[in-house]
C-alpha cells in the first residue's frame, strides 16, 4: 500500500503544475499589495550530521549509512503530524523526472545530477523539500506564495527541531552549524523572494538597485536562482551570508531590502503609467494577442509576454486572469514539461510550437470566458 501512495504522490508531482507557492495566496490583489509582486518566499536550512565527512568525500557505504539516518528521522516528522512525505532517491528517477522536480522548485540544480546517496522527500503539500546529500547533508526548504519569509522560517524552524531530536547535527559553538561552503556557516539559513520587477527594468534602474543590493549583503539571481538569468523582469533576491548573523537579522535585513524594492517598483510602474501609458497598455494587450493567437513561442518571449500580462493584471489594463494560472504557466511552459505533456522528447521547435499551444488554450480560453 505504501509502494502505491508513493507511485500516486510521484505521478501527480510530475504532472501538476500546481504547488504551494503557485497557489497565490489572494487571488485579487488590490493595487500596491505585497503580493502583486512578490511570487513567492523561500527559506532554506542547511544542516550535517556530526562526525561524517561533507557529501563530496562520502564512500557509498557511509553514504548509504548518512541516508539511512536521515530517512529514520524523516519518519519522525511524520509521526509528529508534520504531513506526509513522499521520498524519492534520485537514481531512482530519469533526467526527465529530476528536471520536473527542478522546474517546480522542488530540488536544487545539484540534485539532478543524482550522483550516489542524493535524495529528496517532499511533504504532500509541497510546502516543504528535504534535500539531502546535495553539498550539505540535509537542506531544509520551505516554500510559500506572496511575502512571507516569517511564516517560511516559523515551518522550517519546526521541522529543524523536529528533525534533531533524532539527529546529531555538526556545530561549533563559536561557528554555529557547519556547513560545506563558509559563507551558509553559522545560522545556516538563507532567506529569498521571488520578485516581479518590471518597473524597475523598463525604467532602466535595475543596474542601480541590483548593485546596492551587495552592499547590504544581499544578492540578485535569475528564476531558478544562481546561474540562472532574469528572465520575465523576474529576480529572486536573498541573503548572502549567514556568519555571524542570527535568524532574526537575516530575516529582518531581507524584508528591509524587499520593502524597498517594492516601494522603488510602486513608483516605477507609477511613472510608466504617467509618462508611457499608451506603450504599456500596447504591450500588455500585444502580448496577450500573442500568446493567445501565436503559433510558435521561444522560452524568452514567453517569459517576456507573461510578465506583461501580469503587469497588465496589476495595473488593472486587463481582467479576468487568474494570478494562480500565470504562476502556474512559469512552470508548465518550461522543457520538461512540455515534454512530458507531449508524451515524448522535443527539440527547440517543437517545444516553440507546443509552448504556443499551452498559451493558445490558457490565455485564449481565460478571455473568452471573461
Amino acid at each position: 500500500m505504501q509502494k502505491d501512495n508513493n507511485t500516486t504522490n510521484l505521478t501527480r508531482l510530475l504532472t501538476s503544475s500546481a504547488s504551494a507557492w503557485t497557489s497565490s495566496r489572494s487571488q485579487s490583489c488590490e493595487p500596491g499589495q505585497d503580493d502583486q509582486i512578490v511570487l513567492a518566499s523561500r527559506v532554506r536550512l542547511a544542516r550535517n550530521l556530526a562526525g561524517q565527512p561533507f557529501p563530496a568525500h562520502l564512500s557509498p557505504e557511509i553514504g548509504q549509512k548518512v541516508v539511512a539516518s536521515l530517512f529514520l528521522a524523516l519518519r519522525h516528522l511524520e509521526m509528529a503530524n508534520n504531513g506526509k512525505y513522499i521520498l524519492l532517491k534520485m537514481k531512482d528517477l530519469t533526467p526527465l523526472q529530476r528536471s520536473l522536480l527542478l522546474e517546480k522548485h522542488l530540488i536544487s540544480r545539484e540534485l539532478t545530477q543524482a550522483l550516489e546517496n542524493q535524495a529528496v522527500a517532499i511533504r504532500e503539500d509541497e510546502a516543504v523539500a528535504l534535500m539531502l546529500n546535495e553539498e550539505d547533508h540535509l537542506r531544509i526548504q520551505c516554500l510559500l506564495p506572496g511575502f512571507q519569509p516569517e511564516e517560511a522560517w516559523r515551518i522550517a524552524s519546526e521541522i529543524d527541531d523536529l528533525l534533531e531530536e533524532k539527529l546529531d547535527y555538526a556545530f561549533d559553538p563559536e561557528l554555529g552549524y557547519l556547513t560545506t561552503c563558509p559563507s551558509n556557516a553559522g545560522t545556516g539559513l538563507r532567506a529569498s523572494v521571488l520578485l516581479h520587477l518590471p518597473g524597475i527594468i523598463l525604467t532602466k534602474q535595475q543596474d542601480m538597485l541590483l548593485a546596492q543590493l551587495n552592499k547590504v549583503g544581499m544578492t540578485a539571481r535569475g528564476f531558478y536562482g544562481e546561474g540562472t538569468k532574469a528572465l520575465g523582469h523576474i529576480f529572486q533576491v536573498s541573503n548572502q551570508v549567514t556568519l555571524g548573523l542570527s535568524e532574526d537579522n537575516i530575516l529582518q535585513g531581507l524584508k528591509s531590502v524587499v520593502s524597498r524594492l517594492l516601494e522603488h517598483e510602486r513608483q516605477a510602474r507609477s511613472r510608466l503609467l504617467q509618462e508611457k501609458g499608451a506603450v504599456i497598455e500596447d504591450q500588455v494587450w500585444r502580448s496577450y494577442g500573442i500568446m493567445s493567437q501565436a503559433r510558435l513561442l521561444p522560452g524568452k518571449e514567453f517569459m517576456e509576454r507573461l510578465s506583461y500580462l501580469r503587469l497588465g493584471l496589476d495595473l488593472g489594463i486587463i481582467e479576468g486572469i487568474d494570478r494562480s494560472l500565470l504562476n502556474r504557466l512559469l512552470i508548465e511552459a518550461q522543457p520538461a514539461f512540455l515534454q512530458q505533456a507531449k508524451g515524448q522528447e522535443l527539440d527547440q521547435l517543437e517545444r516553440d510550437k507546443e509552448r504556443a499551444k499551452l498559451a493558445n488554450i490558457r490565455i485564449g480560453k481565460t478571455q473568452r470566458e471573461v
